[in-house]
């Protein structure tokens, strides 16, 4: 019997805050209790970090780069390349939508055509600060999103509330019984703002959150992108002690307030006698820097910006098992057809992406890659992701190199010692066999100068008020 697929996907949850990643602090009981019944993936990331593009690959199985769809400023609208939506839709399934999506707009063909409680880009077009790169104002004023913590609620907890219950009502009363169907169920929460319902601020009152990642300012990573971004958002001075554990408090109740919603779907599922054939993947969009070398929210190519949780549980899946297989959101697309057993579509012969129902947990030859072409960087950022090693390229910046088996914090940066030329460049060669970044940030940018002289020139984006998050609603 074909299985359904429910996608469940949060905003900004990075796995070092989770109970299944191996936190002893963030509480989130339900993912857990997935990841024990399902396969807990250990290398999975995004392929930008920052929501539209990585929203983006995730619908189209595609790169960025390849997609055009490169910053905040550039929703997906459908025609760049189809969605997993559009194959789904094609066969007869029955797919819904429910929370936040991200691309232009509810009217656009993107492929999800019953979308309920939609989140998308604010006023069809996103924030054009996007597009500024090397002509954008430092803009410090984000540094209060970081440090502003509330106790109650905000319109994100309000309208993941709300998701969560219409998902409930639709495996209740809608959900076909008789016939696959797909749900992508999808929250704004963890992300910011800071504003956090007592019962789960609470659970952390008492915790001492362990400090961030070279949270010393003397132990700062110095490379430029790193700088340039800490620059950008008025985080090149450090926030107190007070200030930080604050933050950290805040962001794990957030995470606990979403893993709490999601535990309500889970259980809708169980109720309605569903679970036992229902595929279930969990994402996140990309991750959350916590304060790692002074920088917070993502935009980097840090493993804490990068880096997202991801499940899957459900018949034929091997139950609390892990995968070390590198893997990333463009794994989603191939998925969700391997599942519903759709024959490939012709024209996705060249999806680089893998069925994740299909991955072998030890692949060290696996390459997964990311790129990060947005506010807070100069340059186009590139990142693959093989085995242990991870190699960054920022172009005009010096290249990186990490062992991640031996340094999973990103302390020591090996691009400069002559023991590992030979990993640096067969990595480098993998990259350019990939894409050429330079070709790609030329390019990049000349999308975002003629945007943003479309918008009525660099005055004209600047006297937009830059949002910290989008609104929940239209505006």
């Amino acid at each position: 019997m074909t299985p359904n697929v429910l996608v469940l996907m949060s905003d900004q949850h990075v796995p070092h805050a989770s109970g299944m990643y191996g936190s002893p602090h963030v509480r989130t009981p339900h993912l857990d209790a997935l990841s024990a019944r399902g396969t807990t993936f250990d290398a999975a990331y995004c392929n930008s970090p920052i929501c539209v593009p990585s929203r983006a690959a995730m619908a189209t199985g595609r790169y960025v780069h390849q997609t055009g769809n490169y910053d905040n400023a550039s929703p997906y609208t459908g025609t760049e390349a189809p969605s997993w939506g559009h194959r789904v839709e094609a066969a007869g399934i029955p797919l819904v939508t429910i929370g936040k999506l991200h691309y232009r707009s509810a009217a656009d063909d993107t492929g999800f055509s019953d979308q309920r409680l939609p989140l998308h880009v604010r006023g069809g077009t996103g924030d054009p600060f996007h597009c500024l790169r090397e002509r954008q104002p430092p803009a410090p004023q984000l540094r209060g999103a970081v440090v502003d913590t509330t106790r109650g609620e905000s319109d994100y907890t309000v309208q993941d509330r709300s998701v969560a219950n219409a998902a409930v009502n639709w495996l209740a009363d809608e959900a076909p019984r008789d016939q696959p169907w797909v749900a992508k169920v999808s929250l704004v929460t963890p992300h910011y703002p800071f504003t956090v319902p007592s019962e789960f601020l609470d659970l952390y009152t008492d915790i001492e959150p362990p400090a961030p990642l070279r949270n010393d300012p003397a132990q700062w990573d110095q490379h430029p992108a790193i700088d340039f971004y800490r620059r950008s958002f008025g985080f090149d001075s450090p926030l107190t002690d007070d200030e930080t554990r604050r933050a950290l408090r805040h962001y794990y109740g957030l995470v606990s307030f979403m893993d709490a919603q999601l535990g309500t779907v889970l259980q809708a599922l169980e109720d309605t006698g569903q679970t036992e054939n229902t595929i279930v993947l969990y994402v996140s969009d990309h991750g959350e820097l916590m304060g790692t070398d002074g920088t917070w929210f993502k935009g980097t190519m840090n493993e804490r910006s990068v880096r997202i949780p991801l499940l899957a549980a459900g018949p034929g899946i091997d139950e609390g098992a892990r995968c070390a297989t590198p893997v990333s959101l463009v794994d989603v697309y191939p998925t969700i057809l391997d599942a519903l057993g759709l024959p490939p579509h012709p024209d996705d012969a060249d999806l680089p992406g893998r069925s994740l129902l299909r991955i072998e947990p030890d692949d060290h030859g696996r390459t997964v890659f990311t790129e990060f072409h947005s506010a807070g960087s100069a340059s186009g950022s590139f990142m693959i992701r093989r085995g242990n090693w991870k190699y960054e390229h920022h172009v005009g910046f010096p290249e990186r190199l990490f062992d991640l088996s031996a340094d999973p914090d990103e302390w020591h940066d090996l691009a400069a010692d002559p023991g590992h030329a030979d990993v640096l460049e067969s990595c480098r060669t993998t990259l350019f066999q990939m894409c050429d970044p330079v070709e790609v940030d030329a390019r990049v940018k000349a999308d975002q100068r003629r945007r943003v002289n479309e918008f009525g020139g660099v005055d004209a984006v600047l006297s937009v008020p830059l949002m910290t998050h989008s609104p929940t609603t239209a505006t």
